[in-house]
């Protein structure tokens, strides 16, 4: 009979095997790898993790999990290539996948596939963020070659892309974003990206294979792509710091889950010092262009403003911020740019950012700025006239409340989408604002048969300007109330807490939040 060992030494063992795998997981890919990444001042999938989370509050998921598909995999692939677990920003509980490209890419395979699954399934259930820090050469190979492979590792979660917007999700894209990482950046509320990563379907060297097509990396999917022309991505950065600070910062706004109202914080001193002076940001004559965000910042409690998409439909401005302390969303038209006249990718920011207000309970500010929607061949060919549709429709699914102050013109359609109709809860209006069907001088011509310079022109042009004026609109009721510009933070303030849902704790009744997240 064998002699059984004493407890120090059985407990010696158990120390010694665990802390030999601990070390073998927390090594990643190895030391060649990471010093290569700090040398180029990248971080890596852990550093990133500390980066995200408060200090000492990551409890990681799936440490000893590695590839299954063969013995030798099993000793290459440390927490297969992707590190989960759960954490605390700024307090609160949020889950997280962070892609360790120093493992196989930080390609899926069939653990790593289930260790994604059960954060998203935590997060939901328990009402928590959830964080991807993207980094992935796609799918593994050849754990998904041909039909078994295919069969026993793709598609098995019919669940695995639906957003329904129970809780938060924010995304970086922080390197070669192939596969899951793309997936779920694109599934998210909220997109930051690296500049110098890359966002694609498939990497440049197999669409060359493909299609025979040569593209760089960056035309492919750079940073430039996607802030300027796709509008996938929110912000982009210079750094992993600065893009894992900008998650940290927008998360701030939000509410852990869909069933609470969004956190409130302290006002800043001198907030509202800016109101005394917030003519000199408009200028006297109707056709001169300023910037809107300007007036935004001057609104809002300061340093508060957070912008989305400032790339993106710039004649539209999207923006959280916080105001008397409380999370809000702004929609402003910016007639800096091309006068501020709406286009198709203004429609599908406002959609999206109205969007994301809605299922999380954030109240809506417009101010309002705009000429009408931009029209002619091109604007068709774009959609306009569904986008249009798409933008009206979403602003009346809205169960959040949304104030709208007309600064100064809206026209035609543009004046209901941008909250007139009884479509915002109050209207204001500044005592500089015009509200009419089309442009005043168009309005001549079309009414009277005058151009400008003909006899009269100038003399019908006046009476047209007075009938579309604040107080006119303003008799209708339509026009709740004509406000002094420097009282509208003030304004905005108390309406907000007239019109906050006190039946239901601040929660809306989320009607988008099924909407889909990249169209």
């Amino acid at each position: 009979m064998s002699a059984r060992p004493d407890k120090a030494e059985f407990a010696r063992r158990l120390e010694e095997e665990f802390d030999g795998r601990r070390r073998k997981a927390l090594a990643m890919g190895g030391p060649e790898k990471l010093e290569k990444r700090r040398q180029a001042g990248v971080l890596d999938a852990r550093s990133r993790i500390d980066r995200l989370f408060d200090p000492g509050t990551f409890r990681e998921s799936g440490l000893f999990s590695t590839s299954i598909h063969s013995p030798e995999d099993e000793e290459r692939s440390p927490a297969d290539g992707k590190v989960t677990g759960f954490g605390r920003i700024e307090g609160r509980w949020a889950a997280t996948v962070s892609n360790d490209f120093t493992v196989f890419g930080a390609s899926s395979g069939t653990t790593n596939v289930r260790k994604i699954a059960h954060m998203k399934r935590v997060a939901t259930q328990r009402g928590m963020p959830m964080v991807f820090l993207g980094e992935s050469s796609g799918a593994r190979m050849p754990d998904t070659m041909g039909a078994r492979g295919m069969g026993l590792g793709l598609g098995n979660d019919p669940t695995q892309y639906q957003r329904m917007r129970e809780t938060p999700w924010a995304a970086a894209v922080l390197g070669m974003c192939y596969g899951s990482s793309f997936l779920y950046t694109c599934c998210s509320d909220f997109r930051v990206m690296r500049k110098g990563a890359v966002m694609a379907v498939s990497s440049p060297r197999l669409i060359e294979l493909a299609t025979n097509e040569k593209v760089t990396p960056e035309e492919l999917g750079g940073w430039q792509v996607h802030t300027d022309t796709t509008g996938l991505i929110d912000l982009a950065v210079d750094t992993d710091e600065e893009a894992i600070d900008a998650i940290r910062r927008f998360l701030s706004y939000l509410p852990s889950h869909h069933r609470e109202a969004p956190p409130e914080q302290a006002v800043p001193a001198g907030s509202g010092e800016a109101m005394r002076d917030i003519l000199d940001l408009l200028p006297s004559g109707r056709t001169q262009v300023y910037d809107m965000r300007r007036i935004v910042a001057a609104i809002a409690d300061r340093d508060s403003v957070f912008e989305l998409k400032a790339r993106y439909g710039k004649v539209l401005v999207t923006a959280l911020a916080r105001l008397g302390g409380k999370t809000v969303g702004f929609i402003a038209n910016n007639p800096y740019f091309k006068g501020g006249v709406l286009d198709a990718d203004a429609a599908d920011k406002a959609v999206s950012f109205m969007v994301l207000c809605d299922s999380f309970n954030i109240p809506l500010v417009l101010l309002v700025d705009t000429p009408g929607f931009v029209i002619g061949a091109e604007a068709e060919r774009r959609k306009a006239t569904g986008k249009i549709v798409n933008f009206m429709n979403a602003l009346q699914l809205l169960t959040v409340p949304k104030l709208s102050v007309i600064i100064r013109k809206t026209f035609g359609q543009a004046y209901l989408n941008m909250g007139g109709g009884r479509n915002s809860d109050e209207v204001a209006a500044w005592p500089t604002a015009e509200v009419s069907f089309m442009t005043p001088q168009f309005a001549v011509t079309i009414v009277h048969g005058l151009r400008p310079g003909d006899p009269g022109f100038e003399e019908r042009l006046a009476e047209m300007d007075k009938a579309n004026s604040a107080y006119e609109i303003a008799r209708t009721y339509a026009v709740q109330n004509v406000i002094r510009p420097q009282a509208t933070r003030d304004y905005l303030v108390e309406m907000l807490d007239i019109h906050s849902l006190k039946l239901t704790g601040g929660v809306g009744q989320h009607l988008m939040r099924a909407w889909p997240t990249s169209y």
